[in-house]
């Protein structure tokens, strides 16, 4: 089972042809309202692709919360651990250009009142995958994380939106995901410099012991396992239509991988192939593609790139 502790938001999203400047105003093509957050979103992707999901997090007293847990209760993720609580579901406001490309704001609402000790010790014992997010409250992240090391559960750490790590939690991780910025503040903080990404995932993934994951969007990926070289991945290619929820895609189809015993690498060809097919439709879980679709994908891009299944 694939535990997730994270957010769940209302996504209002908004298409335009170009992203706005400060202070400018756009004229949109326009609009939709459909589930996100980052926990809910990685949670969606990985029960489409097939394995057992719970869901721990919180949702508002609001008329948002039920909108906000609607598709995940369509793909049967286990929600009974949700708190639902006094205050606000998360919201974010998103703006999509022409491209694909968008900009993102998240009001996170309950989100930050999510708790660490809403996770049950028999929950936790039964989970083969810890994944972790950056919308939730950063201590309760390392509760969490540091239980689930104590019980010898895997742990996943998607840092977005990033945040400064402390040393306490990268030492409870077993992945780290982030994208070219997130990596970029994450290295900063603990001193490594270096004008090379693939020199940093590496620097960093032997200094903590841990594997790095680092997104590159329409380039692909580069990946690294203590002690040994990195590995770069190219990207799917695909007619992009909307790049919201790709890295949670991307996150929630690798660590159901893993919960299914996946090599590291076959997990990020198929993360990597399930974050590209989502970009093909608009929305964060409402573009995400499920195991029949990821399985051909996955297929076509071994064959092209002569990779070994």
């Amino acid at each position: 089972m694939l535990l997730v502790f994270g957010s769940i938001n209302v996504d209002m999203a908004f298409d335009a042809e170009v992203l706005p400047q400060a202070g400018e105003t756009v004229m949109g093509n326009g609009y939709r309202i459909s589930p996100g957050g980052k926990g809910a979103n990685q949670a969606h992707a990985a029960r489409l692709d097939g394995s057992a999901t719970t869901l721990v997090g919180a949702v508002g007293n609001d008329a948002m919360a039920e909108m906000a847990l609607q598709a995940l209760t369509t793909a049967k993720v286990d929600l009974s651990h949700i708190q639902r609580l006094n205050g606000q579901t998360g919201c974010a406001a998103i703006v999509v250009d022409g491209q694909g490309e968008n900009q993102i704001v998240v009001a996170p609402g309950v989100n930050l009142a999510a708790r660490a000790d809403h996770v049950s010790e028999d929950v936790l014992a039964k989970a083969n995958v810890l994944l972790l997010q950056m919308e939730t409250d950063y201590s309760q992240n390392t509760a969490l994380a540091l239980r689930a090391r104590q019980l010898g559960c895997p742990v996943v750490l998607n840092n977005a939106p990033a945040k400064p790590l402390g040393v306490d939690l990268l030492q409870a991780l077993d992945v780290l995901i982030v994208n070219q910025s997130e990596l970029t503040m994450t290295t900063q903080i603990l001193g490594i410099r270096a004008s090379d990404p693939g020199v940093l995932v590496q620097t960093l993934a032997q200094r903590f012991s841990f594997n790095v994951v680092l997104t590159l969007g329409g380039q692909g990926l580069i990946a690294c396992q203590p002690g040994q070289l990195p590995l770069m991945l190219p990207a799917l290619i695909v007619p992009v239509v909307d790049t919201t929820g790709a890295g949670d895609t991307f996150s929630g189809v690798f660590a159901a991988a893993l919960v299914r015993h996946q090599s590291f690498e076959q997990a990020l060809m198929r993360g990597l192939v399930a974050a590209g097919l989502s970009c093909m439709r608009p929305g964060a879980q409402l573009g995400q593609p499920n195991f029949k679709d990821i399985d051909a994908a996955l297929a076509a891009y071994q064959t092209l790139h002569r990779i070994e299944r």
